[in-house]
């Protein structure tokens, strides 16, 4: 009994710790943001009296509805051609039988370790040469075909019953009515978990975009929170301001899809 008591208050001690090392940066960010920079510098951890003062200098300085918009039609459309896109190839690699199916799908995964900076200077040469530099599409387009959530999907797919395919091909359902009006349906809760995945990846997406798109109306929310902290004398309680805002779209999506974004993770099917 005693024994137990403690494992228990070890095992809760470790929780405590670990939760507090997590929410603490978001503690950091969220009062850093009413904080001076002078202030930041010292280290002060409660909330201060600058944030007016924050936001006024971050939307004098930045053009905040142009780069929200920007990150926002980049993730959004991101998202949506990823979740399609993926989700059909996963139904497919699960659903149709081959003699080539697993090896392809195999050689899918080993291309999951080829780092992404490796392919960065072919694809810049491919953008280059079809005059796509410095556009939405140069960014959004790499991303729409995610090995991740091919596999993800995939192996979600292997949980969806067989026999309501049988059942809607018997009924005359053609494969794209039952992947539609059956599969989609059925899986929501898969989507709602690859939702949050993509979007979060797609609007925090830094690298790629700092590469391909070279003009200021162009970039991102990352790119510009990434500039203002080049300055000679960077203003911290500008940029933690900034960055707040940045974080709220993300947090307003896993918020709306939580529920199913959990039901998605465990490979729940309903």
């Amino acid at each position: 009994m005693t024994l137990a008591l403690v494992r228990r208050g070890i095992v809760y001690l470790l929780l405590s710790i670990a939760a507090f090392v997590s929410i603490f940066p978001f503690y950091w960010m969220v009062v850093g943001a009413s904080n001076t920079s002078a202030d930041i510098i010292r280290g002060k951890t409660s909330l201060g009296s600058a944030l007016l003062t924050n936001a006024t200098a971050f939307f004098t300085q930045v053009d905040a509805v142009r780069i929200f918009w920007n990150s926002g039609v980049i993730a959004v459309v991101a998202t949506v051609l990823t979740l399609a896109i993926s989700s059909l190839a996963g139904y497919g690699f699960e659903m149709f039988r081959s003699r080539v199916r697993e090896r392809i799908f195999g050689f899918l995964l080993l291309l999951l370790s080829v780092p992404f900076a490796a392919m960065m200077v072919p694809l810049f040469v491919m953008f280059s040469q079809a005059k796509l530099v410095n556009t939405f599409a140069a960014v959004i387009l790499p991303t729409v075909a995610s090995i991740f959530i091919i596999f993800y999907f995939r192996q979600t797919t292997k949980a969806f019953p067989t026999e309501l395919r049988d059942a809607a091909k018997i009924d005359g359902l053609k494969e794209w009515q039952i992947f539609l009006f059956v599969y989609l349906p059925v899986m929501r809760s898969t989507y709602a978990a690859a939702t949050i995945i993509v979007f979060m990846a797609n609007w925090n997406n830094y690298l790629w975009p700092l590469v391909v798109l070279q003009t200021a109306e162009n970039k991102t929310i990352t790119l510009i929170l990434s500039g203002l902290t080049a300055a000679y004398t960077p203003d911290y309680g500008l940029i933690l301001f900034g960055t707040v805002l940045a974080t709220l779209p993300t947090i307003l999506i896993f918020f709306l899809l939580q529920r199913r974004f959990v039901e998605g993770m465990l490979g729940a099917v309903k």
